[in-house]
């Protein structure tokens, strides 16, 4: 069995006596990385100094069978050795250097980790070890520490491989030392912790989990942070040369993929791309929109935010809404959400519902319904007469507007369908008063909430995603009646899949024509086009477009 490449790189299992591992039915333990260590030092001397030919070497001694209880009783002490508490290793560092493995060696996304209860027992089997339990303010902690050490992944490298030269970059630190020390720099540089605590935790944690060499590396290096910030001597590439040059070093500097920095100057300029990137790293701010459906008004959702001494701020957008920077753990676990008393969504989302304006007995399809914001709040406006029919390819993901509808008092007026939008069209006659395209796409609109999907993203995906949504777009259109409404509609802030599809789809379906959006959406979301566009610089919101297209009859 292989071990991970993060405790063994460069490392020959064959080098290390026997009794140095033991297999588990599922597993292979390893026994204290302190013993390890000197153990292979005292292999490495003894086969040095040897003298005597192989041949006269004494041979090891053949271990003799062991019995199934000797077995069990074998078995139970490498359990209990990884079940030991690691009482002096902070636990929100230890959690969330974990977090940031799985979301780099796994592909896990950051927001489904926050919810996963099982996530101790991972950090457990990972480390080899146990910590403290996580209480609410390490849980709060280990959040904000994973998204800031991802939105400042770019930059943190720089500084880290600016100031050590024993490897030409990340991919020569072993994955978890390479999360504790980024860990480390993100707690000095961007948090402005003490830095002899963060050094005192960090080096800590990697002599636990990994060993003595590893603990010294992350206090050399942290020290050597912290004094360059103390100093203001932390290095910084210069912003000069070509647009290629300039990209790279702005990429660096506000940590976000060269390819984007490119693409964004190209229609931006450097000053807004600048401006929009500086957005991207600020911590995420949220909505939540008030269930009328079930009765509740923004004035009764304020006075619940109220007793729970959450901040708000009224929308000036939606009457439904309101605009959280901070709090909303309080109100998921007050059970607001679970009651179906509000639920969590951006106001850039609530506006392109009204793009849509759902009004009560009409048919509206949803056709990439999941995980069902939009449907939801298309279905309240529709105060019980009409229909929403969601549409969606992932059954999982559906099966939460299911659940929301229930939730929300809605699933009178939402049917769900488990389908592909483009075979569904195939054997269908229905045609629908208005049809929601909500397109799969970059999500450039939403970075600063998902801090991960920067690095999940490259220019090849944006051009398969443009390549997919025309051929959404022209399925979805087969759903709309003569003198309906076709919306199609983006969290993204890319013009390629924004105004350009738009432009492609009329040329291929000239029986459609814009329709403006300005009766709908405040003015300051109105494009030369007629489009709505928020942009998230500007208004605080999350990236958002919408089309309005109409059906002519004739």
């Amino acid at each position: 069995m292989a071990l991970p490449a993060y405790l063994c790189s460069g490392i020959s299992l064959t080098s290390y006596p026997h009794e140095l591992f033991c297999l588990s039915s599922n597993s292979l333990h390893i026994r204290t990385p302190q013993r390890l260590h000197c153990t292979t030092s005292l292999i490495v001397t003894e086969q040095r100094n040897s003298s005597k030919p192989a041949k006269y070497r004494r041979r090891p001694k053949k271990s003799k069978p062991k019995s199934v209880d000797e077995l069990k009783e074998l078995k139970a002490k490498v359990v209990d050795k990884s079940n030991k508490l690691f009482s002096n290793v902070s636990p929100h560092r230890a959690a969330s250097a974990v977090r940031l493995l799985r979301i780099a060696e796994q592909g896990a996304y950051a927001d489904l980790l926050n919810a996963n209860k099982n996530e101790i027992k991972y950090i457990h089997s990972t480390l080899g070890f146990r910590i403290k339990p996580l209480d609410a303010r390490d849980a709060r902690l280990v959040t904000d520490i994973v998204a800031g050490v991802l939105r400042w992944k770019r930059y943190l490298d720089y500084l880290i491989f600016s100031l050590y030269k024993g490897a030409k970059g990340a991919n020569e630190i072993e994955p978890l030392l390479q999360q504790i020390l980024r860990i480390g720099v993100y707690e000095i540089v961007k948090l402005g912790m003490p830095p002899y605590a963060v050094v005192n935790e960090n080096v800590t944690l990697a002599k636990a989990a990994l060993r003595t060499g590893a603990g010294n590396m992350v206090n050399g290096i942290l020290r050597k942070i912290a004094s360059c910030k103390e100093n203001d001597t932390l290095p910084l590439p210069a912003v000069e040369g070509d647009s290629r040059s300039k990209a790279r070093a702005l990429g660096v500097i506000y940590s976000h993929p060269v390819w984007m920095v490119r693409r964004w100057m190209s229609y931006l300029g450097q000053e807004a791309t600048i401006k929009l990137m500086e957005w991207n790293n600020n911590p995420p701010c949220f909505g939540l929109r008030a269930n009328t459906s079930k009765g509740i008004s923004r004035d009764d959702l304020v006075v619940l935010l109220n007793k729970l001494e959450v901040p708000y701020k009224l929308s000036a957008y939606l009457e439904e809404f309101v605009h959280l920077t901070t709090g909303l753990q309080n109100v998921l676990q007050a059970g607001l959400i679970k009651e179906g008393t509000c639920a969590v969504q951006d106001e850039s989302a609530g506006l392109v519902v009204s793009v849509v304006d759902p009004q009560p007995g009409e048919t509206i399809i949803d056709c990439c319904a999941a995980p069902g914001g939009k449907t939801l709040f298309m279905a309240s406006r529709l105060q019980g007469q009409g229909k929403v029919i969601a549409i969606d390819i992932n059954q999982g993901r559906l099966r939460m507007v299911e659940e929301g509808a229930i939730m929300q008092a809605l699933d009178s007026v939402v049917t769900t369908y488990h389908n592909d939008i483009c075979d569904f069209v195939v054997g269908t006659s229905i045609q629908a008063d208005k049809v929601l395209l909500d397109a799969p796409c970059s999500g450039l609109g939403v970075l600063h909430k998902k801090p991960d999907l920067r690095w999940k993203r490259s220019l090849e995906d944006l051009e398969h995603l443009m390549s997919l949504q025309d051929k959404l777009l022209d399925a979805a259109s087969l759903l709309v009646k003569p003198g309906g409404i076709l919306v199609y509609s983006t969290c993204s802030t890319d013009p390629g899949e924004n105004k350009e599809r738009v432009e492609s789809f009329l040329t291929r379906h000239p029986e459609f024509i814009v329709e403006s959006v300005k009766k709908f959406v405040p003015d300051e979301f109105v494009s030369e086009e007629g489009f709505y566009f928020s942009h998230t610089s500007n208004h605080f919101l999350d990236g958002a477009f919408a089309a309005r297209l109409y059906r002519m009859t004739n």
